[in-house]
């Protein structure tokens, strides 16, 4: 979990004039949404981003206007104001990473560390940053990155170059090719479709390809692949 909380905007208690502040975001995001010379753009690139360049604050603009329109983003907001998923966090029962930016004004750390205290098997770690997005070339973000390897990697050690080779020697043609779409990030249903098998097909091949490489879960499986060269978008052709 990254940079986030338990408890919406209106399910804060004690935080002054929340209504109102919502009220005001909302109003600005249904007006602003995706306009790069907006007041509403340089206020969400303040707090979302306050160490970004001006390439960065028109990045914002280029990726709203990519991901959703104005009013499908307000209604978004709306939901999260109201979100509370304190009684859900005590439920979870496998290991879970929090991370969250120390300096970071778009969720106060306190609500991060809510679900620290929530969640029993979890660890809770601060990025010494300002920016609820790390930027490249500042220390948070390779230790996110770093914190991010470490907990993919837990509990199983790291095979050398030589027993990765071997491994991925033993996967068939299909085998490989579902590990690769599984690097890029895909799901099941959207393995399916990219090589116009089964879902149920691509579940058994998964199952495979997880025993043979030696991984637990999905994630694991990301990592040694993408160590090992694949996850590569697919070149498009006209």
């Amino acid at each position: 979990m990254y940079g986030t909380y338990a408890r919406g905007r209106s399910k804060r208690a004690g935080s002054p004039n929340e209504a109102e502040k919502a009220q005001v975001l909302l109003d600005l995001t249904k007006l602003g949404w995706g306009k790069e010379n907006h007041a509403f753009v340089q206020v969400w690139a303040s707090q979302f981003q306050p160490g970004g360049s001006l390439d960065h604050l028109q990045s914002w603009s280029a990726l709203q206007n990519a991901s959703t329109s104005a009013e499908t983003a307000a209604q978004l907001m709306r939901v999260t104001f109201d979100i509370d998923v304190q009684a859900a966090a005590r439920r979870v029962r496998c290991p879970t990473l929090i991370i969250h930016p120390a300096h970071g004004a778009v969720v106060p750390i306190e609500e991060a560390r809510i679900l620290g205290g929530l969640i029993e098997d979890s660890r809770f770690v601060e990025l010494d940053t300002v920016n609820h997005m790390p930027l490249a070339n500042e220390p948070a973000w390779q230790q996110l990155l770093d914190e991010l390897q470490k907990f993919l990697s837990r509990d199983r050690p790291e095979p050398d170059r030589e027993t990765l080779a071997k491994r991925l020697t033993e996967l068939t043609k299909r085998e490989r090719e579902v590990l690769n779409e599984i690097a890029q990030g895909l799901d099941n249903a959207q393995i399916a479709v990219r090589l116009e098998l089964a879902e149920k097909t691509v579940r058994n091949h998964i199952t495979n390809v997880f025993d043979k490489i030696g991984v637990d879960n999905r994630y694991q499986a990301i990592v040694l692949a993408r160590e090992a060269g694949l996850g590569q978008p697919r070149q498009l052709t006209s």
